[in-house]
């Protein structure tokens, strides 16, 4: 409530005449207020001179206040319950986050996918830690952050892999290669994996964590040289999303050195895709019930990640 939709207006004496004069009922000047029984013990503050020794009036204690809270208004940090919810579009908030996030995720190996990351992040880039605000879901703020920062330094490895050649002769190998770059951008972080797997399974992130699976299978694919407009464009998609994330699973485990075994398992699931990509293609039964199926699963998952299909 505003400071002075508390005041109540009390009339007293002080010297010659009587003065109406302001008491905010929220604050204290050195006496108490009781609304029943109106008990007030006033001290002469309330008669306050300046020092120039003129009393001050109603218009100047009015005055007064509003530059208090126009101060604190001035010095507010946003969060979530007091409106800034309608700048949360602003370039300069998100320029904002994008700084924060970017710090915190290398707090991400100390602390995990966690609150604590993004206070550590805002204070290295002189932030106040009390940010909390800016990032209400947390820690899976981090993580879809990540993903969408590795997604998109993969599509500038695609895009520089296939400027190199007009057309892509294996397009499996392509696609072999690109998920284990992609992969590899998660070894920094794959002791707190396991947390980023339970984030993104909880049912009000699952949306945007399928999301940025599939577009990633849709980036891999096309720059792999893949224009099919039939039932190969989602086979493909899908194939290359499950291979993907089964891939993923298994580097968890693997202690390999560089994450050989991983690098092999990636392999040998690229080549049993092989076949069935081929089983599929020949049923035509299947062709028609999966494509009814999956014809809108990616276009869904750019729109909840607010991607377009112009990779020019």
């Amino acid at each position: 409530m505003n400071t002075l939709g508390k005041i109540t207006l009390l009339h007293y004496r002080c010297g010659k005449g009587i003065i109406l004069h302001p008491i905010c009922a929220s604050m204290v000047y050195g006496g108490l207020a009781k609304t029943h029984g109106v008990h007030l013990v006033l001290q002469s503050k309330l008669c306050s001179t300046s020092s120039t020794g003129t009393r001050e009036t109603f218009d100047e204690f009015r005055a007064r206040e509003e530059q208090k809270e126009k101060e604190a208004t001035t010095h507010k940090i946003p969060n979530s319950n007091d409106g800034y919810d309608e700048d949360k579009n602003d370039p300069k908030v998100l320029a904002v986050k994008e700084s924060i996030l970017t710090a915190a995720l290398g707090y991400v190996p100390t602390h995990g996918w966690s609150k604590k990351a993004i206070a550590k992040g805002a204070e290295s880039v002189n932030y106040s830690s009390s940010v909390n605000g800016l990032f209400p879901r947390n820690g899976i703020e981090v993580l879809d952050f990540f993903h969408k920062v590795c997604n998109q330094n993969l599509v500038e490895y695609l895009k520089l892999q296939a400027s190199r050649n007009d057309k892509v002769q294996d397009s499996a190998t392509f696609a072999r290669k690109a998920i284990e770059v992609r992969l590899r951008m998660l070894i920094p972080y794959l002791q707190h994996w396991p947390q980023a797997l339970g984030l993104m399974a909880l049912p009000p992130n699952a949306p945007t964590s399928l999301a940025h699976v599939l577009t990633l299978a849709d980036d891999i694919c096309y720059y792999a040289g893949d224009r099919s407009v039939d039932f190969n464009w989602y086979t493909r998609r899908i194939g290359l999303a499950s291979i993907y994330k089964a891939t993923e699973l298994y580097m968890m485990q693997d202690n390999s050195q560089d994450f050989e075994k991983t690098w092999k398992f990636l392999n040998r699931r690229v080549e049993e895709a092989r076949v069935l990509h081929d089983f599929l293609v020949k049923s035509e039964h299947a062709t028609l019930h999966i494509q009814n199926a999956v014809e809108s699963t990616f276009s869904t998952a750019r729109n909840i990640l607010g991607l377009n299909f112009d990779r020019r």
